[in-house]
């Protein structure tokens, strides 16, 4: 029958789902689903049915491939289905193993009976996207499992192992053997004892005190749900299956739910979770394409950064050499490595066997030849070139033949790094962001003579560290520092023209940002960005910069680190407190160049820092340094704190409407005192802009 199997066994047929690789419910599930239980309603042999999944879950449930097209709507959907089986007659069990999630657990609840494997799990996680279950869950689950733990599981959409719900009227059973024929046998008892179809939409919701818990969960779930409409309105949905009738609450169920799905809370939850798949595409690179082993890593320079990569590898599992250059700086960075792990014991997150498990995966080395065999080298040293042509010529005359030669770089010339050897098709930019060992985000920098295999083989590998990976073309700081380079411009302007650090911190953080641009610089070290600007004042002479941010590093305020930047901060308190001489160093600067200060609004400071960040996104799209727009959005939500909700520099365009983008960018052109050029939209923007198109 296509995406399922239909078996008779006895009195009892047997339906199993077969779509791989999760028993997802698209549209030919449904439609064979329902006609196998038309089938076995239809011979009266049959008086009992059991429903299995096959592979690796019972259904992880929608169809991610159909999303966003007709067939998600097409009949039978999924209310439908579920509709039908419950229905039935003839009484219907549910047999399930691994994933059963979303509209797969909704199934199950509208079978009537359920028996479960062990580590069987479940979870209804639509709250992760922004939305709630929409087939009934939160009507069915809170019956099915009591109110307190079925809102508890709907407002997290956390995952809970089928054991842990033994004895709850969830499942009739859990049963650690062969879970087909256990279920038939059970199927055999319901016709022995001449047992009816039990429905869960037929029970009562079981609470001591519903109101006075549902009165709890608001209060909570507003405490911590933050910008998120989703978690309050499970509790409502929750509250109808307590308050109302079956029918009632499903169609309040239904309301909440179309409310949700229109949400841009919503909207930016789904684009994510689709940007992160599609970051793993590459046009020109098939998923068939063979990678390369990667048993034995290597990584150079052991400071902050490459102490954190090494991290990366060996919680991957894979073993690495760390290489300096001194004993001293080579103490310090495995000293910075145990630390890490072992802030990560006192947080309760790991034991001290697993601490002494993954430091046996480091071998400390300070000579070349320690990691000529390594598989993949990653160099963390200092960002100059001159220091990077030394270290690539020497992996190039070291390294065994196949290996990979990756750079940390996050501005210099990938193709120059590579041109320093005789394999440029095996040198790759590995971008990692600090801390290297928290930060979600890898930039896998392509350059124009990368082998597809190497590409392939450093996605993968940044899947296995649990990073998002994306793909970047060569240019001055890839995608994240090149668009951050047009934020740092605008708010130095901005600095110039009225705000202070203060006031723009204040607006980006109540925009959303975990941390204003003026703290994060201080955090970041300012004399990093200094030491860029330098460079850019000789390459790019053309470009108008302020010269702002480099009086205040002639000042020796590099921020954090030295105890004073955009801030002042104490010792051993990283509370960025306002600084009087700092404030007064710009109201002293805009009279040195002639600029009168003015009241600048917050709105202001968002648009243009915000809307600086989506010309400069438009032009490495059109450039194909990026593949698409939700690559973009994904670097700056997983490496430069971008607010979720929002979506990502481009999305929230598309969500404002790239006219009015447009229109304000002009707007700014006429009031700007600085760089004449720095408000000149895109082609592209320009172009989506008029025929009234998004980059999504």
């Amino acid at each position: 029958m296509g995406e399922t199997n239909y078996e008779k066994r006895g009195k009892v047929a047997v339906i199993t789902m077969t779509s791989p690789p999760v028993n997802g419910l698209g549209h030919a599930l449904r439609a064979s689903l329902l006609k196998s239980l038309d089938k076995a309603l239809g011979s009266p042999g049959i008086k009992a049915i059991v429903l299995l999944g096959s592979g690796s879950a019972f259904s992880a449930g929608a169809d991610i491939r159909e999303f966003n097209t007709p067939k998600t709507l097409a009949p039978p959907t999924l209310h439908t289905l579920i509709a039908a089986y419950e229905t039935s007659p003839k009484p219907v069990v549910a047999a399930i193993h691994g994933a059963c999630m979303g509209g797969g657990l909704e199934l199950a609840l509208g079978c009537h009976y359920r028996i479960a494997k062990p580590d069987a799990q479940i979870a209804l996680p639509e709250v992760k996207l922004g939305l709630l279950p929409g087939a009934g869950g939160t009507q069915r689950l809170p019956r099915a499992l009591g109110l307190e733990a079925a809102l508890n599981m709907i407002v997290s959409g956390s995952i809970v192992p089928a054991q842990q719900l033994a004895g709850t009227p969830l499942f009739d059973e859990v049963v650690a053997g062969d879970l087909a024929e256990a279920a038939v046998a059970f199927a055999e008892k319901l016709i022995r004892e001449k047992r009816p179809p039990r429905r869960v939409r037929d029970e009562k919701v079981r609470h001591a005190n519903p109101e006075g818990f549902l009165m709890f969960a608001r209060n909570s779930v507003k405490a911590v749900a933050g910008p998120y409409p989703a978690p309050g309105m499970c509790v409502e949905a929750v509250a109808a299956a307590v308050n109302q009738p079956f029918d009632e609450g499903f169609a309040t169920e239904r309301r909440c739910f179309h409310e949700l799905l229109l949400s841009p809370e919503s909207k930016a939850l789904r684009h994510i979770f689709f940007g992160e798949r599609a970051a793993a595409k590459i046009a020109d690179v098939p998923d068939s394409t063979p990678v390369r082993p990667i048993a034995r890593a290597a990584v150079i320079g052991a400071g902050t950064m490459g102490g954190g990569i090494a991290m990366n590898f060996i919680n991957a599992g894979i073993p690495v050499t760390l290489l300096e250059m001194k004993q001293e700086a080579l103490d310090r960075g495995l000293a910075t490595i145990r630390g890490n792990y072992g802030s990560a014991v006192k947080k309760g997150r790991m034991t001290e066997a697993d601490v002494d498990a993954r430091l046996k995966l480091v071998t400390p080395a300070l000579d070349y030849g320690a990691i000529a065999q390594a598989d993949i080298v990653v160099e963390a040293v200092f960002e100059d070139m001159a220091v990077k042509q030394a270290v690539f010529e020497k992996l190039d005359a070291v390294m065994k033949p196949g290996a990979i030669l990756a750079t940390n770089t996050s501005t210099l010339d990938v193709n120059r790094i590579a041109g320093f050897t005789r394999r440029p098709g095996d040198v790759v930019g590995t971008h990692f962001f600090s801390p290297a060992n928290v930060m979600r985000l890898l930039e896998v920098v392509r350059g124009a003579q990368t082998a597809p295999d190497v590409l392939a083989t450093v996605m993968k590998l940044g899947k296995a560290m649990k990073k998002i990976a994306v793909v970047s073309g060569v240019c001055d700081g890839f995608i994240g520092n090149r668009m951050l380079e047009q934020l740092v411009r605008q708010m130095l302007f901005l600095l110039e023209e009225g705000a202070l650090p203060k006031q723009i911190d204040a607006a980006m953080e109540k925009f959303g940002f975990a941390m204003g641009p003026c703290r994060v610089g201080d955090l970041a070290g300012n004399d990093i960005s200094w030491a860029i600007r330098k460079r850019r004042y000789v390459e790019k002479p053309m470009v108008i910069y302020s010269r702002l941010a480099d009086r205040l590093c002639e000042q020796g305020r590099f921020g954090q680190k030295t105890g004073a930047g955009w801030y002042d901060y104490k010792p051993g308190d990283r509370t960025a407190y306002p600084s009087d001489a700092v404030e007064r160093m710009i109201v002293d600067y805009s009279k040195e160049i002639g600029v009168k200060r003015r009241a600048v609004s917050d709105a202001e400071i968002v648009e243009r820092i915000v809307y600086a960040l989506v010309n400069e996104g438009a032009k490495i799209l059109e450039e194909g340094i990026a593949q698409r727009a939700s690559d973009i959005d994904m670097v700056y939500l997983n490496g430069y704190g971008f607010p979720a909700h929002r979506g990502g520099p481009m999305l929230y365009a598309d969500t404002v409407g790239l006219d009015v983008v447009v229109r304000r960018m002009k707007q700014f052109a006429r009031n700007r005192h600085g760089d004449p050029q720095a408000w000149e939209p895109a082609r592209s923007l320009a172009k989506l802009a008029a025929a009234g198109k998004t980059f999504s």
